[in-house]
């Protein structure tokens, strides 16, 4: 059966070979955070930069898309530099992760709101999340143009309700727009 959504991000993934992406901002800035070592999980990966800044930093990762496209790239790409990356091509929304077996959960530029209780649920006690897309509020182009892919004012905190928030970053069209973390919102969370 077709896959208009696969099909989609597998013609994207097909023309880009770039490995150089850095890790969003929501990784880059907060590793710190993270704990000496454990399991994560990248949700709708593409070629999976954060999980490649997470294994460098400590941690075994699995990394899902649903592109087998860049599925394949991404575990050519951690056999070639031999970090714990695992790649699987898997639809996120149909098949969510299992409850109480990640460390940490990292999510950038993915926003389904089905699917959050199932991410907060696979979780363990103590386990970070780390979640960074585009928002409604915004200053310049770039992202979906359809609203749904992006997030109200506020709306990534009250999405994640009960965890404790440790970073959250949304500055929207305040003072000076040329400057800042604009048109995104990002989210450290732990799980109690």
């Amino acid at each position: 059966m077709s896959d208009p959504t696969r099909e989609k991000w597998d013609r994207i993934y097909s023309q880009t070979r770039e490995q150089a992406v850095p890790a969003m901002a929501v990784v880059r800035e907060n590793l710190h955070l993270l704990p000496e070592s454990g399991l994560g999980l990248e949700l709708a990966c593409g070629l999976a930069a954060n999980s490649f800044a997470l294994a460098e930093a400590g941690l075994r990762m699995e990394a899902w898309d649903i592109s087998p496209v860049a599925i394949e790239q991404l575990n050519q790409r951690a056999a070639q530099l031999g970090l714990p990356v695992k790649g699987e091509a898997r639809d996120v929304v149909k098949q969510p992760p299992a409850r109480h077996h990640y460390d940490l959960v990292v999510v950038s530029h993915f926003l389904d709101r089905s699917i959050i209780p199932a991410i907060k649920e696979c979780l363990k006690p103590g386990g970070l999340l780390f979640y960074q897309t585009f928002t409604q509020t915004r200053v310049s182009e770039g992202g979906p143009s359809n609203m749904d892919f992006r997030l109200a004012d506020n709306e990534l905190l009250q999405l994640f309700k009960g965890l404790k928030v440790l970073v959250y970053r949304e500055e929207g069209r305040q003072g000076d727009t040329s400057r800042g973390f604009r048109n995104e919102a990002m989210l450290v969370a732990k799980k109690p």
